[in-house]
């Protein structure tokens, strides 16, 4: 279980003035020291303006981070403690914007949607938490919305993190704004 506690941190070792990109060391459990960048941009959906990504990673040696690397932390709690409270620093500086956490494979999804569930007390001091799934409408006449190249268009639907759902029911993208 991660157990999420802002002042239990890494110290950034570079972070922007705008507060869009951080970077810190974590200890892994082989004793070498990874640098992880976290990173808050635009989403690019235009169904949810103001939303903004919060990722993370090890650096992929180009100036971004790779979210696909299986890392194996010393304490995995202070890691994504860290993150988050990066991600409540940016909401602090930018209170009308919301960020939004995607998983980039089930595995991570699950452990987002468990880190949530087992902080809620914790988190819910600082954000309200919204779960989001996407749909595509379905026409009375069975037909599905298309866009203009002719896929399918899929929207988002939100709703206040249910914490009944089980990590078999998964959200597809999880958003924090300030309480």
């Amino acid at each position: 279980m991660i157990t999420i506690n802002f002042e239990e941190t890494f110290e950034p070792t570079f972070m922007e003035s705008d507060f869009s990109m951080m970077t810190f060391n974590s200890p892994q459990i082989d004793g070498s020291i990874v640098p992880i960048i976290v990173k808050i941009d635009p989403h690019p959906d235009p169904y949810l303006p103001g939303v903004y990504n919060l990722g993370f990673g090890p650096s992929d040696g180009q100036g971004e981070f790779s979210d696909d690397i299986r890392l194996r932390h010393e304490n995995i709690g202070k890691v994504f403690s860290t993150v988050l409270f990066h991600g409540l620093t940016f909401l602090q500086e930018n209170p009308e914007l919301i960020l939004g956490i995607d998983g980039s494979d089930d595995l991570r999804a699950t452990l987002y949607h468990l880190m949530v569930k087992s902080n809620r007390v914790y988190l819910s001091e600082f954000f309200v938490i919204i779960g989001v799934d996407w749909y595509v409408r379905v026409f009375r006449d069975g037909n599905y919305e298309l866009d203009a190249d002719g896929n399918l268009l899929s929207k988002p639907k939100s709703e206040q993190f249910d914490y009944e759902r089980t990590r078999h029911d998964l959200y597809r993208y999880y958003m924090f704004h300030l309480k």
